[in-house]
């Protein structure tokens, strides 16, 4: 089958798959209550990420038997995307100790660094910053702190969807118009999944995507962040680039929140996007803005990075700037109601 066919099989895999789990959700009573931390005010079912997993990871297995996929590869992102997935779909079915899943979450994470080889070689800044096995233990912190934030940050309607798809599609292009020998197909294969779904979840949500889907996402766009990081530092400034709404928003909000006395584990929605949500009173124009951000922003500067117009470092720091003024503007962190 042509990579054509098998990204419109997979879009039509995912959308038919998070049609049955919306069925599903709704007859065993998985359904997301809204509560005073929610961004939603009506009951809806969660768990459509699941979707996803099953598409992509069938499509993988695909691929390798085909040997149109290396399996070293393909093996590290079916066994910790299935990993993760699992754990998320056993927490949205009921509830797993917090310390349990992040334990879990670095046994995953420290597997995949391992299978890949390590990053000890890794410099920056031209080779001036040797980092050693720092780096290793960068990357296992990277993959743990991604596959988290994604969910801090899928909170309202196709947000956490439009980042998979724009940062997928955006890294894609990168690779194709500088002809580098990274797998854009996967990322084809890997949008046109979360495509399938967010047709169920976006602009008006008829099922979230659970922490199967948000797990899932952030743990594998952090391995094929890697992955890249592995045939050059440019390609990973551009992957941090284009996944830098989602990072610079939990990770300053985090900061802050922990900064003001708060628990780095507490709920709350004071994420920027949340305050936006709020402040606009529309998920939609939210995540239309993020959209917009992606592509008329941070997918150009991603490209720049990768082409070392720059040092790829720099760009990264200047694609940020605008990013973190964003969510001093719109609150990130601040105590709610403060």
């Amino acid at each position: 089958m042509s990579i054509i066919g098998i990204i419109l099989t997979s879009f039509v895999i995912s959308f038919l798959l998070t049609g049955y789990m919306r069925h599903y959700a709704l007859k065993k009573n998985i359904i997301d209550n809204p509560n005073e931390r929610s961004s939603h005010t009506i009951p809806t079912p969660r768990g459509g990420g699941v979707s996803i997993v099953i598409t992509f990871l069938f499509v993988l297995v695909g691929l390798m038997l085909s040997r149109e996929l290396d399996w070293s590869t393909g093996l590290i992102l079916t066994a910790a995307g299935f990993g993760i997935a699992v754990l998320g779909f056993l927490d949205d079915h009921g509830h797993i100790n917090s310390m349990l899943r992040l334990a879990i979450h670095f046994v995953i994470a420290i597997g995949v660094v391992f299978f890949l080889g390590g990053f000890s070689e890794v410099t920056l800044f031209s080779g001036n910053v040797q980092l050693g096995w720092l780096a290793n233990i960068i990357a296992v912190l990277f993959l743990v702190w991604l596959l988290n934030l994604y969910n801090f940050m899928d909170g309202i309607n196709g947000i956490a969807s439009i980042e998979a798809i724009t940062t997928t599609l955006s890294l894609a292009a990168v690779y194709l118009l500088l002809n580098i020998h990274l797998s854009s197909e996967l990322l084809l294969i890997l949008a046109s999944s979360v495509l399938g779904f967010v047709l169920w979840n976006f602009p008006k949500a008829r099922i979230f995507m659970g922490d199967a889907g948000s797990g899932f996402l952030g743990l594998i766009l952090g391995i094929l962040a890697l992955i890249a990081l592995k045939t050059d530092i440019a390609f990973f400034c551009a992957w941090i680039i284009c996944l830098g709404v989602f990072i610079v928003d939990a990770t300053f909000t985090l900061i802050r929140r922990v900064s003001n006395g708060h628990k780095m584990y507490d709920a709350h929605r004071s994420h920027a996007y949340q305050y936006a949500s709020r402040k606009y009173n529309s998920h939609t124009k939210v995540t239309i803005a993020v959209l917009f951000i992606n592509i008329f922003w941070l997918f150009p500067m991603a490209y720049l990075a990768a082409q070392k117009v720059l040092m790829p470092e720099v760009i990264l720091l200047m694609a940020y700037i605008p990013l973190i003024l964003l969510a001093v503007f719109l609150g990130a962190g601040k105590t709610e109601n403060a």
